[in-house]
């Protein structure tokens, strides 16, 4: 499915993780704001197909793309047949995974994992769509990482470590793209509705950690990323930012 790309037509995007709660709220939100959007996937490909289905049955534009994003071969074969189609233009790095343990306790493959998927997969995804969206000097990138980079959390020595990569990255990208028109930056989300949340996090635990006494929805995240990768964020780069319900 071929897409044009230019300021007064349908910009693509590329959200990793895009079949996970957050992920999926995300591509609602940019296919509601006439995005062309690419619904990553590495095993539930099935997901993002529905998903994807959901978005064109409902009036937008959207299709499934399969890769795993700690393999740098495999996920600039997978990109190159998406650049064939035109540049991207917005960048969501949403792909994450938790693997949790006490450092003392860590294993090495536990931090290896986290790290190859939130950070390495952060530069195999977006480096070989920069120069392709740096030619149209426009761009948006977003990095989803965690209030767990920011405050830290017991655990996730290996996820927080992933995530705080991110915030690095973040500011020294936006630096290098400042002058093309590309945006770079990272939102730090809290305690956010999920399956897996709701499990991890009573109502009671939420309510002693979040000031506001609830978890964040992903819509509301999604809502923010929908912002920074519009034109009204033109000139917003280089910042994290948190929406973790006063948790700072």
């Amino acid at each position: 499915m071929m897409h044009p790309t230019g300021d007064t037509l349908m910009k693509r995007a590329l959200v990793t993780g895009g079949s996970g709660t957050l992920g999926a709220a995300i591509c609602r939100r940019l296919a509601a704001d006439g995005c062309h959007v690419y619904v990553h996937a590495n095993v539930h490909l099935h997901h993002a197909e529905i998903l994807s289905a959901e978005i064109n049955t409902g009036g937008g534009s959207a299709q499934a793309v399969a890769f795993d994003v700690t393999d740098h071969a495999q996920t600039g074969k997978a990109l190159q047949i998406v650049l064939a189609d035109g540049p991207i233009q917005i960048v969501i790095n949403n792909a994450g995974i938790h693997d949790d343990a006490v450092m003392p306790g860590m294993r090495p493959d536990q931090w290896a994992r986290v790290i190859a998927v939130s950070l390495n997969g952060f530069f195999n995804v977006t480096q070989p769509l920069l120069l392709p969206m740096m030619a149209t000097r426009w761009g948006r990138i977003v990095n989803v990482s965690s209030v767990a980079a920011l405050i830290g959390n017991r655990g996730q020595t290996n996820y927080a470590a992933a995530k705080a990569g991110l915030h690095g990255a973040t500011k020294s990208l936006a630096l290098e793209l400042a002058s093309r028109g590309i945006t770079v930056n990272a939102i730090a989300p809290g305690i956010i509705a999920s399956s897996m949340s709701d499990a991890a996090f009573p109502q009671a635990l939420v309510k002693q950690l979040v000031p506001m006494q609830r978890a964040g929805t992903p819509a509301e995240v999604a809502d923010l990323a929908g912002y920074l990768v519009s034109d009204r964020a033109g000139y917003l780069s280089g910042q994290i930012i948190s929406i973790n319900g006063a948790m700072n």
